[in-house]
């Protein structure tokens, strides 16, 4: 198994497609899809698990506020292995294309899109990617992000191609007191 440095690399990689900067198309939502968005804005904290080579506790903390054209902008910060993650980005209903978008910029220079489709109060956002890491290894990423009014659960999975080799991070989150 690689070394668990590499692997927090790679987890760092896969937070970062998740959490980013969004296209610049005009969203115009109508009110379900604006009060959906807007039932995420405050602060979250998470607390979870990152299994790969070695287990590690993974910390985080997001904020969501109201951006511009009915977007919902986020930025956030996670602690694991030793390593910051940072992200930014922006949340919203795309009316041309008929689906929510959250698009993310971080600290580990990469940006990347995730869909996320509505189910009932539910908004979850999937995504799945193939990327390198620093070394050029290929790597298979998944995610999931669901959000609710009352809590905000991550999971992704990291898989080096070449070997099997394999990260797992599971992070629930849940609204701080206003």
């Amino acid at each position: 198994m690689r070394s668990f440095e590499q692997l927090a690399r790679a987890m760092a990689l896969a937070g970062a497609l998740l959490m980013g900067g969004l296209a610049t198309a005009p969203a115009f939502a109508g009110p379900a899809e604006q009060a959906l968005l807007k039932s995420y804005i405050g602060d979250w904290r998470g607390r979870g698990t990152l299994t790969g080579a070695n287990t590690e506790t993974v910390v985080c903390r997001l904020t969501l506020k109201p951006g511009n054209q009915d977007k919902v902008n986020y930025s956030g910060r996670c602690s694991l292995a030793g390593t910051q993650l940072t992200m930014a980005g922006t949340m919203a209903y795309i009316e041309a294309s008929k689906r929510y978008e959250a698009v993310m910029s971080s600290n580990a220079t990469f940006r990347g899109l995730a869909v996320g489709q509505k189910r009932g109060n539910t908004l979850i956002f999937k995504l799945r990617e193939r990327d390198e890491d620093e070394n050029g290894k290929e790597l298979a990423i998944s995610a999931q992000i669901n959000l609710t009014s009352e809590a905000i659960a991550v999971q992704f999975d990291v898989v080096y191609v070449e070997n099997g080799d394999s990260l797992r991070a599971e992070v629930p989150f849940t609204k701080s007191a206003p």
